[in-house]
This record gives structure tokens, C-alpha cells and sequence, in this order.
């Protein structure tokens, strides 16, 4: 069963503590298992009518969590709606706790000293918290210890120490409020892409504008203009259109050598400046650009090879993105594309409780100093949060032929290395689902001498008409009838013109073919 915890304040002034114990919920492995937060505006409309639609969604909570600060809240009726929410949660005795914002109480409104007397006439008493990130270890600490004492669900030591881990891990770099960045900075098309990902209600009814998404996930949260949003550097980083400019570090540089070592004149370079999610696919072009892709014939079809297999390789490049320090303003990410190698350094170790003996074994808990970060790259399909990526990457080397990836840390970077196969392209096995321009269906409609003539192209690269009349020993308009029906299938493409006509595998793709 889970648990479903009520977090009950005045939602404006104590937003960006809303967002952080949401964030503390769905990252502990522990409170993930048994608890869900339960959050007023998170929650989807009803679908009856409600004169306190918040008192309704209180009563299908089992716990309440109650946070003071100096503002009261405005008046639903004779009391606020904090205040209504905390008295039906006595009436329904849920488990309650409390906490106040601050170690004074002077700058309090004069209803919120009297809401706080009440809950302590009670018998509650409070925990203070400075901010955020001071409240994130206190209410990490209550909610165990409620679990334990009121459902008899106990945290192991080893789940209590994982936890404390995980909050020192996190960085404050991506909740950062951006208070000059509103959503308008941001690029609407991705933003439009991203909410269309988030789905509430029956059959993925979509309710929610992106902006609401974004509030949400605790990427924007509210200004004072009525409808504008501010931006955490979370949002910037994975929806601006060049967070580089605000924040240097965010770039990834690339760099492609002929040789096995660092050189002063690489054959390649790119300086890349976009959105996380489109700086993952412009680093995957370069890496492409910059690595072999023999060909190999197999049936019918000239296969494209990858030196690399393309999902470790964005394997890699996301996890960099995902749990790099930002907070390391000096260091930025570094693709390098060698002779035999390829390297991508990430800034920071990996934090705890991960170590490169976990990492390489697998089958750790998901980690990340950047869960705002990992979560939404997660919404995007772009990366699992299962603790396995590192098991899968090893597996894809393995199947392409090659050994598997080496982590290290080395001058404060995380650093993954992908060894190739250093001109051995032998050693690339043919993937089980390769594919090319004649698939069965199309080989379906060639006839036994056409199947001969794509034989013939494979091996020799070209192939002409007095050829097929001589292999063949058919008429001139037959074997030019032959080649006109691969050309209009798609398959070949014609060279010159007359007796100088030749027939060669028709170009699918404007990506250059190395080897």
C-alpha cells in the first residue's frame, strides 16, 4: 500500500519547499516505496463539485505534514485554507507533523501565531528550518520515523544511511530560481513536446498547459505577476536556447584526433551551446561524423556498420549530462574521439553512496545530483532511472564485438572510455536487426536475375547493361528493363548516360560513409 502524505501551507509564500519535498519523495528509495506526496495544486481536477475541493483530496490521505511561515494564507470562510486543512486532519486523526520557517517568531501575521498556539494547545510540537535544503534532511528524518511509529514500516540501516547520502549528493545548482527568466525565454516547441509527455486522468486525458508541466515537475515556479512563471536553472539548462551564455560551464566540448593521443591539430572540433536534449543529439552527429562505419554485405544489402554501438555511446553522453557537478563552474564536459577510443569526461565523481566498484557490478539504486535534471530527461525517453546503465552499456560492447566500457576518475572528472576496435573492423558483429534498402518485402518482387544484378553491385560496386547481356544472355531491352525496375524500386541509381551508363547502390542519407 502507499501511503498518501498531505503537505498542507500557504502554497505561494513556502512554493519552493513544496517542490523540495516533492523532490525528497520521489528520489529516497525509501519513501518512493511506500509514500506518495500528495500536493493540492498537483492534484487533477475533480470531477464533482467541491465548496473545498482541498478538504476532499485531505480526506484520501493518510498522514498529514503541516509547514508555517509568516503568511496566513487568505480567509476561505472564518479561518484559511492551511487552517481548515489542519483542523479536519485532527477530525480525521491523521498522523501529524509540523514545521516552522525560521528561528523567530515576530515577523509572524497574527493568524499564524494563532494557528500555532492551536496545533501546540494540541500537544504538536515543531521543527525549524532555515530553508529548503535545511528542510529536506529534517523531513526525510520525520517521515522514517512516522512510517515506523504509526504503520509500522521501518526504514533498514542501510536504507536510513542511503537516504542521508542522496540529500548531501544532491547539488542546488538546477533548483536555482532564475528571477530574470520566465517561461516565455524559454522555446515553446520543446516546452509543447515535454508537456505533451505528461499525462493525468483517464485514457492520458492531457489537462495541464506547459507551463503548468513545468510547475509541476518543480521546474518554474510562480512570480508575482498573476500567470508568469520563473525559471530554475533546471528549466534553462533543458529548455533555453543557449544556457552556455548564462552559464559557461554547460558547454560540451568535442574534440576528434587521427592518432591515440591529444595532438595540437585535431581533425575535428565543435564547441556545443544548446539544450541539453539537442546538445545530446549534436554530440552524437559529431561522434558519427568522426568515427568509421564499414560496410558489409549481408543477403541482398550493403550494410552501414557503426564503429561504436550508438546506444552505448548516447548511453554515456546522457548520464554526463544528467549527473555532472554544475555547481563546478571551471570544468565542462569533454567528448574525445581518438584513433582507438573514445573518452567522455563528466565533471565531479560520481556522488555517493555510487562507487566505481557499484558502477561497474550494476544493479545500484538510481542516483543523481540532478534529479530535476534526470527526471525530465526520463519524461523525454531519453534516459532509463533504474541504477542499470552501466550493466546494458557493457552488454552492447560486448554484442558489437568489442570490450567493455573502463570508468575511472581522473582530475576531477568522471571518465568513461569506450576502446574500438582499432582498424580490426572484423571484430564489429553484424547486428541481428540490420536492415537496408531491400528489405523482404521488396525482395519479394525481384526476380531471380535482379536478385543477381544486386549480388553483382555489392561485390563489384557497379554494374552496366552489356554486363547483365552477357552474364544473363538475354536481349539488350530485357537486361534494360531489369535495371530500370531497381531504379524505380529505389535500389540503384544510374552514372553517365548511353553505352557509358552505369548502375551503382542508390545514396540513402547525406551522413558521409568512412572506412
Amino acid at each position: 500500500m502507499t501511503l498518501r502524505i498531505f503537505i498542507s501551507s500557504v502554497q505561494k509564500e513556502l512554493e519552493l519547499e513544496r517542490a523540495a519535498v516533492a523532490a525528497l519523495m520521489a528520489t529516497d528509495p525509501f519513501l518512493l516505496q511506500h509514500c506518495a506526496v500528495v500536493l493540492f495544486e498537483k492534484e487533477p481536477p475533480s470531477s464533482r463539485p467541491a465548496r473545498k475541493p482541498y478538504l476532499a483530496t485531505l480526506e484520501t490521505c493518510q498522514a498529514y505534514v503541516l509547514m508555517v511561515a509568516n503568511e496566513y494564507g487568505k480567509p476561505d470562510g472564518e479561518v484559511s485554507a492551511t487552517h481548515h486543512e489542519y483542523r479536519r486532519a485532527q477530525e480525521l486523526k491523521l498522523p501529524t507533523v509540523g514545521f516552522l520557517k525560521g528561528a523567530k517568531d515576530d515577523a509572524r501575521s497574527p493568524q499564524v501565531q494563532a494557528l500555532i498556539a492551536e496545533t501546540k494547545k494540541d500537544g504538536y510540537t515543531y521543527k525549524r528550518f532555515h530553508d529548503r535544503e535545511d528542510l529536506k534532511p529534517l523531513m526525510l528524518g520525520v517521515l522514517q520515523r512516522m512510517l515506523a511509529e504509526e504503520f509500522k514500516i521501518r526504514a533498514s540501516a542501510a536504507e536510513v544511511n542511503e537516504g542521508e547520502q542522496l540529500i548531501e549528493a544532491a547539488s542546488t545548482f538546477e533548483s536555482t530560481v532564475l528571477d530574470k527568466v520566465t517561461v516565455r525565454a524559454l522555446n515553446a516547441e520543446w516546452l509543447k513536446a515535454f508537456s505533451e509527455r505528461i499525462t493525468t486522468g483517464p485514457a492520458g486525458k492531457k489537462v495541464f498547459p506547459p507551463s503548468q508541466a513545468l510547475h509541476d515537475r518543480g521546474l518554474v515556479v510562480r512570480s508575482n505577476q498573476p500567470g508568469e512563471f520563473h525559471a530554475t536553472a533546471a528549466a534553462y539548462l533543458l529548455f533555453g536556447q543557449r544556457p552556455a551564455c548564462r552559464f559557461p560551464q554547460c558547454e560540451v566540448l568535442c574534440d576528434a584526433y587521427d592518432e591515440e593521443r591529444i595532438t595540437a591539430r585535431p581533425k575535428g572540433q565543435a564547441t556545443l551551446n544548446a539544450a541539453l536534449p539537442h546538445t545530446l543529439e549534436q554530440a552524437l552527429k559529431f561522434v558519427d561524423d568522426h568515427t568509421f562505419h564499414p560496410r558489409r554485405v549481408v543477403g541482398l544489402n550493403n550494410v552501414r556498420l557503426d564503429e561504436y554501438p550508438p546506444a552505448v555511446l548516447r548511453e554515456v553522453l546522457v548520464n554526463a549530462v544528467a549527473h555532472r557537478s554544475y555547481d563546478d563552474s571551471s570544468r565542462k564536459i569533454l567528448v574525445r574521439v581518438f584513433r582507438d577510443r573514445i573518452e567522455v569526461a563528466s565533471p565531479g565523481y560520481p556522488p555517493k553512496p555510487r562507487t566505481l566498484a557499484k558502477l561497474r557490478r550494476g544493479g545500484y539504486r538510481p542516483c543523481s545530483r540532478n534529479p530535476l535534471i534526470a527526471q525530465t530527461l526520463a519524461t523525454l525517453g531519453m534516459m532509463e532511472q533504474r541504477g542499470s546503465g552501466f550493466a546494458r552499456m557493457r552488454e552492447a560492447m560486448l554484442n558489437h564485438g568489442l570490450d567493455e566500457p573502463k570508468l575511472s576518475e581522473q582530475d576531477g572528472f568522471f571518465v568513461v572510455t569506450l576502446a574500438g576496435p582499432a582498424g580490426n573492423y572484423d571484430r564489429i558483429k553484424t547486428p541481428a536487426n540490420a536492415t537496408g534498402l531491400v528489405t523482404a518485402a521488396v525482395e519479394a518482387q525481384l526476380n531471380e536475375r535482379q536478385k543477381k544484378i544486386m549480388a553483382q553491385v555489392l561485390t563489384a560496386g557497379i554494374v552496366t547493361r552489356g554486363w547483365c547481356v552477357a552474364e544473363f544472355g538475354v536481349a539488350n531491352d530485357t537486361a534494360g528493363r531489369d535495371l530500370k525496375a531497381l531504379t524505380e524500386l529505389g535500389l540503384l541509381e544510374t552514372q553517365g548516360k548511353g553505352r557509358a551508363a552505369r548502375y551503382v547502390i542508390k545514396t540513402t542519407g547525406n551522413q558521409p560513409t568512412k572506412s
